[in-house]
């Protein structure tokens, strides 16, 4: 039952108790209603044998029966008998078999192989013939085959009535937690959109449900408020930290062409030179991010042949793969245009390339592979290095993550593969990793043509 939904579950469990209190309570009625019936059928057979002593008189020595004593009413059986015990008059069931003796005012319980008859005796003087019995017999069998075929009846409507149950039930369930499947919808939306500015809305309610959602939506306005301060903040100090940045750049340069510094200070200042433009090269992703989180970064496409950038774009990494012996490797089907915009298109492929030399293995390989399918430029970059754990590949994604054994480069700060995702999303795209640690990266990036 663990892995039944919410709306089964409380069907399951309406249903359940509903078919319980119902057969509780048709067993207490039809207990009491058998009691209650065989009540009624001895208080109508004393009443019928009562009220037949007024047709029965004496002239002249001689019996005088009215018609109404042979009358069935109540399915009670009249008959007249001698104080000897000799029938007389009146009419006995078919099937009867029964003798039974004649007790004064007492119902007596007899059965014969058929059936079980009620019959109740009274003894009454007539003037002018004497003593005689008016006997009453019933069925008690037939009685209960009524109380039996309504319990057969509703044996037959009870499963039906179980169904309707569960439907209703049902029904009802999925329409009472119909908000909170838009709730679920929402948080679904929000987590694939990445936009905390949708809510759930459910209106003015005072159920636990409305007063969740309502609780929810003040939440994701909070949620929302926050990041905006934060991407607000990011976007703030990456301004103010670009003027200095440039300043300290430019005069690193300047002391590197400077003859009055030493070869050892010069060696001091490329440090610097070299810190500084790692720097750079964060506060620009950071920049580029901050500016996409507020839908402000503009993506320029235009048409252009991919082929001749993406081998430009190796030709450049090659030069800096030499220096750690590692050979980039490009397999470009020619001539693949698409609309995309050239610099993001560039930081995007550059960032990829990059991070396969700078975690590659000395003498291992970077392929570079472009082609075009089904009207989607694919793009596969791949190295043969260090790899990534199993346990880390959901998390590349974000921003500041650093994995211990493949992102320890000092001068990579964890912003780059965050910035390629935006990236080849803002061209309608999507990327995706293969890795393996030990044996190398495998990053897949498909774009639209058009």
């Amino acid at each position: 039952m663990k892995r039944w939904s919410l709306k089964v579950k409380l069907t399951v469990l309406y249903t359940f108790f509903m078919t319980l209190v119902t057969c509780f309570a048709l067993g207490v009625l039809f207990s009491l209603s058998s009691q209650e019936l065989l009540s009624s059928v001895q208080s109508d057979l004393r009443q019928q044998v009562e009220e037949s002593l007024e047709d029965v008189e004496a002239e002249e020595g001689w019996l005088n029966v009215d018609n109404d004593f042979y009358d069935l009413e109540d399915s009670v059986y009249l008959s007249l008998y001698s104080e000897q015990g000799e029938f007389l008059y009146g009419r006995l069931p078919y099937g009867y078999n029964a003798g039974a003796e004649f007790m004064n005012g007492q119902i007596q319980t007899i059965r014969d192989d058929q059936e079980e008859w009620y019959i109740y005796d009274v003894s009454y003087r007539i003037e002018g013939y004497g003593t005689v019995y008016f006997r009453g017999i019933t069925s008690v069998t037939r009685a209960e085959n009524s109380i039996a075929i309504t319990i057969r009846l509703a044996v037959i409507i009870l499963p039906l009535l179980v169904i309707l149950t569960g439907i209703i039930g049902y029904r009802f369930t999925r329409r009472t937690l119909l908000p909170v499947q838009k709730i679920t919808e929402t948080v679904k939306k929000i987590r694939k959109d990445e936009d905390l500015s949708q809510r759930v809305g459910l209106g003015n309610g005072k159920d636990e449900i409305y007063q969740l959602s309502e609780t929810f939506d003040q939440m994701l306005e909070e949620l929302e408020e926050t990041f905006k301060r934060e991407q607000q903040f990011t976007s703030d100090v990456s301004h103010e930290l670009r003027t200095p940045v440039t300043v300290i750049l430019a005069q690193c340069e300047a002391m590197l062409q400077d003859p009055v510094f030493t070869s050892g200070q010069k060696e001091q200042v490329k440090v610097i030179e070299q810190k500084a433009r790692s720097m750079a090269r964060m506060i620009s992703q950071l920049l580029l991010l901050s500016r996409a989180d507020q839908g402000r970064q503009q993506v320029q496409k235009e048409r252009l042949n991919l082929s001749e950038l993406t081998q430009m774009i190796a030709e450049e990494q090659e030069i800096l793969a030499r220096e750690k012996e590692i050979q980039v490797l490009a397999e470009i089907q020619p001539d693949i245009y698409a609309q995309a915009d050239e610099s993001l298109y560039i930081r995007m492929l550059d960032n990829l390339i990059s991070n396969a030399v700078n975690y590659g293995k000395k003498g291992g390989y970077v392929k570079v592979l472009l082609l075009e399918k089904e009207n989607m430029v694919k793009g596969v970059v791949e190295d043969n290095g260090k790899g990534i754990p199993q346990e880390s590949l959901p998390r590349i994604w974000e921003r500041f993550y650093r994995v211990d054994t493949s992102r320890t480069d000092q001068e990579h700060s964890g912003l780059g593969l965050s910035m390629v995702k935006w990236i080849v999303q803002a061209h309608g795209g999507e990327i995706t990793v293969e890795s393996q640690e030990g044996q190398g990266s495998r990053f897949i990036f498909q774009i639209p043509e058009d």
